[in-house]
């Protein structure tokens, strides 16, 4: 004898609604319920930063320094902190260039340091308006920082326009060595905003570059060294200014002596 199977109805559509809200609602709950949670123990106090190691470059700055300059910019707890404001907290710091900040479990951050490294001082705004002095590090950025910390003195003054610091360190650290055979280095460089360099030497000469482009200007600047200590011993007399903007030559002054060196003057003579 056969058994008949009896099949289950199917639920209304709405009983159906129903209990799906309601897990729905019970999943939400359970998820506000843990967030509570996980809110109110990222609160509790032993997960407050209790510690921050500094390290790498310090030089410029005692560690308790650098920390009593950044902890008044820092908001927050072990779970909270904001790393990217901790860094800029950190970079705000006198002589500090760069730096990382990350999190040591449960209450502590490491801090790694870059500092600045002083290649030049820098000055902003042309001879006729006020000047004001800052520093370039070697990576050619410009950054303020205390001059009276500055140990080196005899950094090189670069002026021109906002942007150039860069490729003005280049400049100068190609330039300066091809002054050597004169005894002389470059103690300024400067850059008009229409692309013209002049330098200033320790010696107190002053040299117009010209425009052009570095290979251009290196190449100036070698057949200007070669020739010109022979003007000098001619006339034993040192060497005021020199304009190196002349297409067959150059115009020098020495101390009381005023000439114009041609490509003809500056000929091997047979």
């Amino acid at each position: 004898m056969a058994t008949a199977r009896l099949t289950p109805k199917p639920l209304p559509a709405d009983i159906r609604l129903m209990n799906a809200t309601a897990a729905l609602l019970a999943a939400v709950a359970v998820l506000a319920l843990g967030a509570a949670a996980l809110g109110w123990l990222a609160r509790q106090p032993v997960f407050a930063v209790a510690a921050i190691k500094v390290e790498g470059e310090v030089t410029r700055n005692s560690v308790s320094t650098i920390r009593a300059n950044a902890l008044p910019r820092l908001a927050g707890n072990f779970f909270t902190l904001d790393l990217a404001r901790s860094k800029q907290a950190f970079e705000a710091v006198p002589w500090v260039r760069a730096a990382v900040v990350r999190r040591i479990w449960p209450n502590r951050l490491a801090v790694q340091l870059e500092e600045h490294r002083p290649a030049a001082l820098w000055r902003s705004g042309s001879d006729s308006d006020e000047a004001t002095e800052k520093l370039v590090n070697t990576h050619g950025e410009v950054f303020e920082a205390n001059l009276g910390d500055v140990e080196d003195d005899e950094l090189p003054t670069l002026q021109g326009p906002e942007g150039s610091s860069a490729p003005m360190l280049a400049m100068w650290a190609r330039l300066s060595p091809l002054f050597l055979p004169l005894d002389a280095r470059i103690d300024a460089l400067a850059l008009s905003g229409r692309g013209s360099w002049r330098a200033e030497l320790d010696t107190g000469a002053e040299i117009e570059l010209g425009r052009g482009t570095d290979a251009e200007l290196v190449a100036r600047t070698q057949r200007f060294v070669a020739t010109v200590t022979q003007v000098i011993s001619r006339y034993e007399r040192p060497l005021v200014y020199a304009d190196l903007r002349h297409g067959e030559g150059y115009a020098v002054r020495l101390k009381g002596i005023s000439t114009t060196l041609t490509a003809a003057d500056k000929a091997p003579k047979k």
